[in-house]
This record gives structure tokens, C-alpha cells and sequence, in this order.
């Protein structure tokens, strides 16, 4: 009698781990998963926006291991072992308080219809976990790969370098 091997692979998501087991049956998830449908469908991460699905709009970005990534091209059996952050995870877990990051989007209206805005905010955090004070031009060069179709772009430049200013003021 043949033993069905079966692959399990953990993803630490928002700080807390899931085991997925690998396969082709009922309640298992197929090697072709992409990290966007993990995300959604079974982890029911919703803020995980799926816009192109083609990596190409950045609405689907999250952090993982510590740089941005499009979530539609990552097959999910190939982040075993990766630490994720969606845009659920910026907030405070215990409080729901948002981030500063976040709190500065909704302060300074970063953002019209909002579909693409977790996607930029989750860039411009990985930006700024790097380089905490970071020039107008680096936000754009780090957004380069976020579209936005409302065109709301300079409001979330605007955003990122407000909380940026906010920064450097309260470590004064």
C-alpha cells in the first residue's frame, strides 16, 4: 500500500503562524496557489487587494521578510517559512489603532476610492522599515510600481512624507 506524502508548509502571517498541508485534495491547497488567493480566500485578509493579477498595479503588495512583494506572483508553497505583514497587520493588534502610517492616509486624504492604498501603504512601509526619513523622490521611486486609476498618487506621496515630517518632529 502507497503512503500519500504529504507536504505542509507554514507561513507566519501578522504575526501569527498557519500550517497549510499541499496537494491536489478537498482541503488541501494546490502548488499553483498564489499567495494573493492564501491570503484572501483562506486566511480572509481582505484588505489584500487583488487588482491585475499579473504583478503589474501593486494593489496586492505585502510585506514579506521584510521587502514588498506582489502577492499575485507568489505561489504560496514557495513562501514556506516567510514572515508576512498585510495591511491588517499594521494596525494594533489589541486596539484596531492604526499605524501612523496609515492614520496619516486617513489625515491627509491619501487616498479616493482606496482599492490600491493598501498596496502603497504596504510599500511605503517597507520603505520606511529601511530608511525612516526618506526624500520625496525616494516615496515616488519606492511607488513606482503602485497604479493608481483614481490618480490619487500625489495625495499619498503627500501622506507618506506628512508622517515623515511628523517622525523627524517627534524625535526631537
Amino acid at each position: 500500500m502507497k503512503v500519500k506524502q504529504v507536504k505542509v508548509i507554514t507561513l507566519t502571517v501578522n504575526g501569527r503562524a498557519y500550517d497549510f498541508d499541499v496537494g491536489e485534495g478537498r482541503d488541501e491547497m494546490p502548488e499553483s496557489e498564489t499567495l494573493v488567493h492564501t491570503l484572501r480566500d483562506r486566511l480572509g485578509l481582505t484588505g489584500v487587494k487583488l487588482g491585475c493579477d499579473q504583478g503589474a498595479c501593486g494593489a496586492c503588495t505585502v510585506i514579506m521578510n521584510g521587502k514588498p512583494v506582489t502577492s499575485c506572483m507568489m505561489l504560496t508553497m514557495n513562501c514556506d517559512g516567510a514572515q508576512i505583514t498585510t495591511i491588517e497587520g499594521l494596525a494594533d493588534a489589541a486596539t484596531g489603532k492604526l499605524n501612523g502610517l496609515q492614520q496619516s492616509f486617513v489625515d491627509h486624504c491619501g487616498y479616493q476610492c482606496g482599492f490600491c492604498t493598501p498596496g502603497i501603504i504596504m510599500t511605503a512601509q517597507a520603505l520606511l522599515d529601511k530608511n525612516p526619513c526618506p526624500t520625496e523622490a525616494e516615496v515616488r521611486e519606492a511607488l513606482s510600481g503602485n497604479y493608481c486609476r483614481c490618480g490619487t498618487h500625489y495625495t499619498a506621496v503627500e501622506s507618506i512624507m506628512a508622517y515623515v515630517q511628523q517622525r523627524k518632529e517627534e524625535s526631537k
